[in-house]
């Protein structure tokens, strides 16, 4: 059948518009891809003694958030930080709450002794509730526990770690672990090559597996690199190499030498990491996608 004339013209005028419009586009300028916000960071320290009421001033004025003990930190009889937690939410600061935790050789005796790992676990937990009660913690902070040992876990302390975030994830606090995200040797793989594995992985993979509650991470990793080293410019966490971070700390008061060569210029000659004068004391180093990354406040 024959096509009518102004149909056909119809179609010409309508391929004409379509050319003459992409013609316009094509000589218009390309805009530029906007790049992303780079992600926040906020500056913390943690040391294992109270600094003192007088040094919380010039502290502010470098740090968004510090790291609280609830229990004895490690190697010491009495914890300094215990009452100050008001005096600190007043001068502005957030909180990293962290209870310390137990060795392995610690576990191994004490199960000989016939207590089980995870019974200290579950009793660890509990002094760490009591603490975080006392000190006027809101419900829904987060307690870390002090994991110091890296790579995989070991047995007594695969125990006792889940019992002590199972026992906090039951509570009105919810359960964190301070644990490494430094790659360590964790023997051949299938193919016959070396797997790294970080403690981090290790207890992801068996939280996963065990069904457990979620556990939040403070990560420990102060290899340079990622870590920068002592310096009060705050990385963005996710370059700990940790993915979904609470906080990641990365400098370390004294530094670990044999993985801190790359950045030995930023910390003092004693190898600790110093904060500016006046205070000038010596502090691990953090940094966190918010000022308050225990919800503490």
């Amino acid at each position: 059948m024959e096509t009518p004339l102004r149909h056909l013209l119809a179609a010409a005028l309508a391929a004409a518009a379509t050319f003459v419009a992409a013609a316009a586009l094509a000589q218009q300028p390309s805009v530029p891809d906007q790049p992303l916000a780079p992600a926040r960071a906020y500056l913390g320290f943690d040391r294992n003694d109270y600094p003192g009421d007088a040094a919380l001033p010039e502290l502010r004025k470098h740090f968004d958030f510090t790291g609280y003990w609830l229990t004895n930190p490690p190697g010491t009889t009495h914890n300094s930080w215990l009452g100050k937690r008001g005096l600190l939410a007043r001068a502005g600061f957030g909180f990293l709450i962290v209870a310390n935790g137990r060795l392995d050789a610690e576990l191994v005796r004490s199960a000989k002794q016939g207590n089980s790992p995870a019974a200290l676990g579950r009793q660890d937990a509990a002094a760490a509730i009591a603490s975080a009660r006392r000190e006027g913690f809101p419900a829904g902070a987060i307690l870390f526990l002090d994991q110091e040992e890296g790579g995989r876990l070991l047995p007594n302390t695969a125990q006792y770690l889940f019992a002590w975030t199972e026992a906090v994830a039951q509570s009105v606090y919810l359960p964190g672990v301070y644990a490494s995200g430094q790659p360590v040797d964790d023997g051949p793989g299938p193919n016959g090559k070396t797997v790294f594995i970080t403690t981090i992985q290790d207890i992801r993979q068996r939280v996963a597996a065990g069904h457990l509650h979620p556990i939040a991470f403070w990560v420990a990793q102060d290899a340079c690199p990622p870590a920068p080293g002592c310096v009060l410019q705050p990385p963005p966490a996710e370059l700990s190499g940790t993915p979904d971070a609470a906080a990641w700390q990365y400098a370390q008061s004294p530094r670990r030498r044999a993985i801190t060569q790359a950045c030995a210029r930023t910390y003092a000659p004693d190898g600790n990491c110093d904060t500016p004068a006046p205070a000038s004391l010596f502090v691990d180093l953090s940094t966190a996608p918010t000022p308050d990354p225990s919800h503490g406040r």
